[in-house]
């Protein structure tokens, strides 16, 4: 059985990165994207991160480009972007796409062991949340519509 910790993915900044190195820690994994209707969850993601990064808790996100063509730039533009709009500080990785013949072993992993809606072992949009727990395995998994504060509770309890 897999955990977060098998796989590695690359940074904004072009780095290989094995997720081993958040072994220990409670995660919350997200697909992002700069020009959707979702965007301003970065701020509640920076605060996620601001106020449990201390206790434990890592945000990883992973800006994809599948829906709706809502993450064109660079990874430069990316980062660029979420710095200057919402500060963000957490560790951002290159663009993926999380769905079909291409997607990142990450999501396919993450999408197998907590599907969606009826079953449904795709990503529907932008900003779906993947709550990791301290031992590397899937928690929970929350819609696009789920604001990052409502995770709050359910961090604290993996903390």
């Amino acid at each position: 059985m897999s955990t977060l910790y098998d796989f590695s993915a690359t940074t904004l900044g072009g780095k290989p990165l094995a997720l081993d190195c958040f072994r220990g820690k409670v995660a919350l994994v997200v697909n992002t994207a700069s020009k959707c209707g979702f965007t301003p969850q970065y701020e509640g993601l920076q605060d996620l991160h601001t106020r449990y990064r201390e206790k434990g808790l890592e945000v990883l996100c992973f800006p994809c480009n599948q829906f709706g063509q809502q993450e064109p730039g660079s990874p430069t533009d990316i980062a660029m972007f979420c710095q200057r709009h919402y500060g963000v500080s957490f560790q951002m990785f290159d663009k993926i796409d999380v769905n079909g013949e291409r997607a990142h072993p990450l999501y396919r992993w993450l999408t197998s062991e907590k599907p969606g809606f009826l079953g449904t072992p795709w990503i529907k949009w932008n900003f779906t949340k993947f709550l990791i727990g301290r031992d590397g395995r899937v928690v929970s998994r929350h819609a696009t519509i789920t604001k990052p504060h409502r995770l709050a509770g359910d961090i604290e309890k993996l903390l």
